[in-house]
This record gives C-alpha cells, sequence and structure tokens, in this order.
C-alpha cells in the first residue's frame, strides 16, 4: 500500500487521480491543488503545481511514496529534480528533460540531431526579425508561429498570410504577448494533414507505447476560432488514411526511442509519459512539437482505455524497470468533449453554478473537472476556462461519440461552450 501526490488541477489530474483510485495500490491519494472532483475521490491540499518547496515539504509529512506529475509548470519548475534530492520516486521528468517542451528550439535541435522528421524551420529574437520575414516570403506566409517557451497552449498562430505570420511574430518580440515564453519564436513551414498525439511511458531506458489520440484545439467547429488547450479529443485515433498500429510502432521506433536514447546520452535522462504531437497524411508523418507530460484532454481518452494497473506502470518509470512494448488497453473507443466557460480562451466568467453533474454519470462515462470549485453552499461552481470533460467509451467511435453527447446533454452552465463535432469529422 502506497500513498500517492498528483499534482495539479485541471482535468487530466482527476483522471489521473481516477485511474489511481480504480488501482489496489494507494493507501492515500493527495492531488494538489485538485478541484471540486478530485475532491470526491482523493484529499485535496491547497499547493499549487510551480510551488515546490511546500509540494517536497508536503511529500515528506504526509509520507508520500510517488509523486505524479500533472501540468508542465510543474516540470518547468523542477519538481522531479527536488523530489530527486528529497528521495522521492516521482513520474515526471526533471526540468532539464522537460527541455523538449520548455523550449520549441531546444525540441526542434533534438529532433535534428536524432533525425527526427519534422517541418523546416528557423528560430530568433527580436534582434533576428529581418531573417526571420525572409523565411516567412520563402514559405508565401503559409507558417506556423510558435513562442519559444510555455505559453499555455496560447503560443501558437497558424498563418495563411505573411501579414498574418508578421502581426504573430510582433505579438511575440515587440508586444511581449507571452511575457519571457515570446522573446525567441520558433518558425516552421505548415505541415498538412491530420493532427495525431501519440504517448510513451519511459523509465529513462524504455518505454510503453499507449494508443494514438487525435484532439481538437480550435474553439469553434470545423476547426475555427482560436486556439485553445483543448476542446476534446478521441482514441484510438482513426480516419488517417494510414494503418494506425503501424503508426504508432513506427513512431516508437524512429521518434520517441530515439528521443529517449538522446536524452540518456545527454545526462538528463527521460522520466514519465513523452508526447509526441504529429501532423499525419497518406504519404507518412513528421513532428511538431513534444510535450513532457500527459495532455489534457488527451489523458481522459487515454486512461479510461488502459487496460493495466496505472500505478503500477507510474511507478515502474519512476524506480526503473518498465516492461517495454504495448500497453494493454481495452476493446473499443473513447470520446471527451469540453465544456468551457464563456469567453474562453479569452476573457472569462467564474463562479457559475453547474447543474446535472450527477445525472451525466453513467456505466463507462465519466465527468472529469478542470475548473470546479465547491461553494461554500455546497454548489459546484466554476473557476476556470476549461471546466469540464465528459467522456464515454464504447464499442466503436459512433457509439462513444453519441453517449458522450447524451450525457454532456445533461449538464448545464450559463455560457457553457461545446463543440458538436468531436469525432464527428472521422465518421464520415
Amino acid at each position: 500500500m502506497i500513498r500517492i501526490l498528483i499534482v495539479g488541477s485541471g482535468a487530466r489530474e482527476h483522471a489521473l487521480a481516477w485511474a489511481c483510485h480504480r488501482s489496489i495500490l494507494p493507501e492515500k491519494i493527495l492531488v494538489a491543488p485538485g478541484n471540486a472532483g478530485t475532491a470526491a475521490i482523493a484529499e485535496n491540499v491547497a499547493v499549487t503545481a510551480d510551488d515546490v518547496d511546500a509540494l517536497v515539504r508536503l511529500a515528506g509529512e504526509r509520507e508520500v511514496d510517488l509523486v505524479v506529475i500533472g501540468p508542465d509548470a510543474a516540470v518547468a519548475a523542477g519538481l522531479a529534480n527536488a523530489c530527486a534530492e528529497a528521495a522521492i520516486s516521482c513520474f515526471g521528468p526533471t526540468s532539464q528533460a522537460g527541455q523538449v517542451e520548455a523550449s520549441k528550439r531546444y525540441a526542434k535541435q533534438l529532433m535534428d540531431e536524432a533525425a527526427i522528421p519534422t517541418p523546416a524551420w528557423v528560430s530568433g529574437g527580436a534582434d533576428d526579425r529581418e531573417s526571420l520575414l525572409r523565411f516567412v516570403a520563402e514559405l508565401s506566409g503559409r507558417c506556423v508561429v510558435k513562442a519559444d517557451g510555455l505559453a499555455l497552449g496560447k503560443g501558437v498562430a497558424v498563418c495563411d498570410t505573411e501579414a498574418q505570420a508578421l502581426a504573430a511574430i510582433d505579438a511575440c518580440l515587440i508586444e511581449r504577448r507571452f511575457g519571457d515564453a515570446g522573446d525567441t519564436v520558433v518558425i516552421e513551414e505548415r505541415a498538412e494533414g491530420r493532427e495525431v498525439s501519440i504517448f510513451a511511458l519511459s523509465d529513462g531506458d524504455n518505454m510503453r507505447l499507449l494508443p494514438a489520440v487525435c484532439d481538437y484545439k480550435r474553439i469553434g467547429e470545423g476547426d475555427t476560432g482560436p486556439n485553445t488547450g483543448g476542446m476534446g479529443s478521441f482514441a484510438p485515433a482513426a480516419g488517417l488514411g494510414v494503418d494506425v498500429d503501424d503508426l504508432v510502432d513506427e513512431v516508437g521506433r524512429s521518434v520517441m526511442q530515439p528521443c529517449i536514447d538522446l536524452l540518456r546520452e545527454r545526462g538528463t535522462p527521460y522520466v514519465g509519459v513523452l508526447y509526441a504531437g504529429l501532423m499525419v497524411d497518406s504519404s507518412g508523418y513528421r513532428v511538431l512539437e513534444f510535450n513532457a507530460r500527459f495532455g489534457d484532454p488527451e489523458a481522459q481518452v487515454l486512461l479510461p482505455l488502459l487496460a493495466e494497473d496505472a500505478v503500477e506502470l507510474m511507478g515502474a518509470c519512476a524506480v526503473g524497470g518498465l516492461p517495454p512494448g504495448r500497453a494493454a488497453v481495452h476493446r473499443g473507443a473513447a470520446v471527451g468533449v469540453v465544456a468551457a466557460s464563456a469567453g474562453y480562451p479569452g476573457a472569462i466568467t467564474t463562479g457559475v453554478a453547474i447543474e446535472g453533474l450527477e445525472d451525466a454519470q453513467g456505466r463507462h462515462v465519466h465527468v472529469f473537472h478542470a475548473g470546479t470549485r465547491m461553494g461554500d453552499d455546497g454548489v459546484i461552481r466554476t473557476s476556470g476556462g476549461r471546466v469540464l470533460t465528459v467522456v464515454a467509451a464504447g464499442r466503436d467511435l459512433r457509439h462513444a461519440r453519441e453517449r458522450a453527447y447524451e450525457h454532456l446533454d445533461r449538464i448545464s452552465f450559463e455560457g457553457m461552450q461545446t463543440r458538436g463535432d468531436i469525432a464527428l469529422l472521422e465518421e464520415r
């Protein structure tokens, strides 16, 4: 029996807490800081994800055996480093290994060194603006402009024209809309196809592959409007024009393992979950980015499909000896749909009462909380941009999608935003 501390407050962390709660191994599950959903299955502790000293102190005082890192902020703040110094097992990479996400330029350089296929790119700061604009002109404005650092999923602009690219560059370098994260930008050529996320658990040497996931980043149906942290997802990936099992195996061989091997050779072994974002079409794939943690909303559809003990897997990553290969998963598919606050991804209104949560639960249906809190009156209210993810598992993608929307329709709060086309395009 072990004690687990899950760090974070989103739907990803609720899904992790749910997966740990299903295991027979935990004696106690703590979530810092958690949300109204995690409070129902674990003990919330009011410590933020980037307060490393307080988290390590909490882990020591509560005799925690395994720390599970959820968000990128905890990785970048060096929580895994501090856990190592305190001799506490941690599922999550050090800040040095986490540079694969914290710096897009670092990730691109690593991809080039490891011969991982990725779109052509350049990077630079304010002093390099003219050379950046020349590269934009070479691409006729069809490019992607990215803030180099962490920007809460909002530092990416997909551009069709040189004017759009110029505006995106200046938003980073001149307006400093993303603060220090945008002091350097990465500009890459546009890749066409379907975005797919592939995840691998790693103990620094071996990896264990999870199913491929498709997610939806834009706020509006038909992939319109600004980028968000994610408005829905489904697994396993479908409708790509390629064999998904073959794709996962190939990415494991040619992307994940080379990345893990190179990081180990650099003296920064990667422990935790490594996430590769790909663009896939009938001719192949290219890697757009790495993330140093489970994705959100991808974790919410992956974990219900996992047929292995999540605590055993994360513990094996943390202490070494992870069995390589494919993770065992249940048959069928899972679809998750996000409910967001009015105004998201811009200025939002919070404190709105949420109705229908109990009615939305069902067999193989999960409501994972993100921006929620329990009010003094016992009413669960909104407290963030993305509020909930309603996830349903089914015998196939169509069945899972129908169930997810059926149960989502039982939930309401003022200004609730959802997309009605999650997993729909792949059915046609």
